[in-house]
């Protein structure tokens, strides 16, 4: 039987160094095609808890896979890591799933510190990154390394820690894995959920479209088509049509969800000079979708939006192009019953004497992978992060802690039980 006040007292014990962790992972600036160095000090982590660690390479077949997002162009070496104990052992099979990759850090004057300098003030860790989600590698480094010094042989079965890339524009990371055999009976993905249990998210999309206006001096801009012009329109048309989705495809798991199909207008590009009328605009869409969709469902319904938005517009001169340019991810939903749910909240329950809620989001994350393309249960469970993808992104401390307890009483729970009911047949597990 776990000792779990002793646990919970190494937990104690050992945050700081958990702090220290997610500083050296923020300081470690790992947009698109830079996650080289953070992939590093995660492995060095790895490696101190006694991992076994190795990379594991992006396909370069991915893009005739239709599961995939659209590949990025990004020169260079592309890789995850993995960590992995106990591989020989004979109990179920456990992964960890968290993306080492950060959204770009805009307007750098307007942030209080430098966004990849770590600042701690007022029981939070500041920086892009420290709430997605780095942090919850600090949450899960800091149970594995608690529950490992209070019962070291916890582990009945394997352990794998998987670190991707791409979580925030394609999956391709994630998939890339999983398509070379790195799964496991089931999988938690260590994402910012306020200590609560995501179990379900909706479809994503991504689209590159471009406006041609007819271009002119601007002291002729009265007679010629500005581009930004129909951009404008073309967007209140799509935010209206999206605003509509909720309602003609109603999802019971949605309800705590305002405006679960949100178009995002996230770049904007036109013109070269004040004086001059665009020739062309590009608009970069974010569009949310039902899990009643597919994503080809999706790209068929977003293109037949915009011809229908165009045509009764009347004032485009050409109709506009539209190309895939990242994420064609499906909605998921682990049920609420299942049992890999139920070990999550119970676990939460007697570390925090309170129900964790469960609940779904109008986003996405790579657990649709697992769940939808590999028949391999997955939920999100993480601290409690301020800002993601904003200014003054930020993680609150003791929730890394509290979610250590959460994590460290399913780890041991898990292999204890060895809940065979919790896993489809034949999983795979990671090699």
């Amino acid at each position: 039987m776990l000792d779990v006040s002793a646990v919970d007292a190494a937990i104690d014990a050992g945050a700081e160094r958990a702090f220290d962790f997610l500083s050296r992972l923020v300081a470690a600036p790992s947009t698109l095609g830079q996650e080289h160095s953070a992939l590093a000090v995660f492995a060095d982590e790895m490696g101190d808890l006694g991992f076994e660690t190795r990379r594991v390479a992006l396909d370069e077949d991915l893009a005739d896979d239709p599961r995939a997002g659209v590949v990025q162009d990004v020169l260079g070496e592309r890789y995850n890591l993995l960590g992995s104990m106990a591989a020989d052992r004979p109990g179920p099979a456990l992964l960890l799933n968290g993306h080492i990759d950060v959204v770009p850090a805009e307007s750098t004057h307007r942030w209080t510190s430098p966004p990849f300098e770590p600042r701690r003030a007022d029981g939070r860790l500041y920086g892009r990154g420290a709430g997605d989600m780095k942090c919850g590698f600090a949450m899960g480094a800091l149970a594995l390394r608690s529950l490992l010094a209070v019962a070291p042989d916890a582990l009945t079965g394997p352990l794998h820690f998987l670190a991707v890339i791409e979580e925030e524009c394609t999956g391709n990371g994630t998939l890339a894995a999983a398509r070379q055999g790195v799964l496991a009976d089931a999988v938690v993905l260590l994402e910012p959920t306020d200590l609560g249990v995501m179990v379900g998210g909706v479809g994503v999309l991504w689209c590159d479209v471009e406006i041609v206006g007819f271009s002119a001096h601007a002291q002729a801009a009265h007679l010629a088509v500005n581009p930004l012009d129909l951009a404008h329109r073309l967007v209140a048309g799509l935010r209206e049509w999206s605003g509509e989705l909720a309602e003609r495809f109603p999802d019971p798991e949605l309800t705590d969800t305002d405006s679960p199909y949100n178009l995002n207008l996230g770049v904007t590009a036109a013109g070269d000079w004040p004086s001059s009328v665009p020739a062309e605009a590009l608009l970069r869409l974010r569009f949310g979708f039902p899990r009643a969709w597919t994503p080809v469902d999706a790209e068929r319904e977003v293109r037949q939006a915009i011809a229908t938005i165009v045509s009764e517009d009347g004032g485009f001169p050409a109709e506009p192009t539209a190309r895939l340019s990242g994420f064609r991810a499906p909605g998921y939903l682990l049920e609420r019953d299942h049992p890999l749910t139920t070990a999550m909240a119970e676990a939460h329950r007697d570390a925090h004497g309170a129900d964790a809620r469960i609940f779904s989001l109008g986003s996405t994350t790579d657990a649709r992978i697992y769940l939808n393309h590999f028949d391999v249960p997955a939920l999100c469970y993480g601290p409690a992060a301020a800002d993601i993808h904003g200014i003054d992104e930020s993680v609150e401390l003791d929730s890394i802690v509290a979610g250590a307890k959460t994590l460290a009483r399913f780890l041991a729970r898990w292999y204890e039980a060895a809940p065979a009911e919790a896993a489809p047949a034949q999983a795979g597990r990671a090699g």
